[in-house]
């Protein structure tokens, strides 16, 4: 499963993404990836079902799009009160595949991302 060196690889392997922090990824200067550790508030609301492991937290490109994501893997993916409404997901790193993460983090980006490089990057994968 995946770690922060992978994390790390993915997120840099795109575009102008830059860590202008430790484990806090942006494209320009809007951020598209983080760790995240679990707060209090986080840790009463999720109760027994709090994971212990590294927490990444991803944008996502809308609310639709992490209901997807929340009913296809609820073992990888949750979130917390502090993001209702807020089209971002907490992923449980120890339990996402590379490829998953792989997905996940270019999403992210897109989501992020100007329209120009992001409809550049998308002609180069054709």
């Amino acid at each position: 499963m995946a770690g922060w060196k992978d994390v790390r690889r993915v997120a840099m392997g795109l575009p102008e993404s830059a860590e202008p922090a430790p484990q806090e990824w942006r494209v320009g200067d809007k951020l598209f990836a983080w760790a995240r550790a679990l707060r209090k508030a986080d840790l009463e609301a999720l109760g027994a079902a709090a994971p212990d492991g590294p927490i990444l937290a991803a944008r996502v490109p809308d609310l639709g799009a992490r209901a997807a994501l929340l009913a296809d893997d609820p073992s990888v993916y949750f979130i917390t009160p502090h993001f209702d409404g807020y089209p971002a997901v907490l992923v449980r790193l120890e339990r996402i595949s590379l490829p998953e993460l792989e997905e996940l983090l270019t999403e992210a980006w897109l989501s992020r991302a100007p329209k120009r490089l992001a409809k550049a990057f998308l002609a180069e994968r054709v």
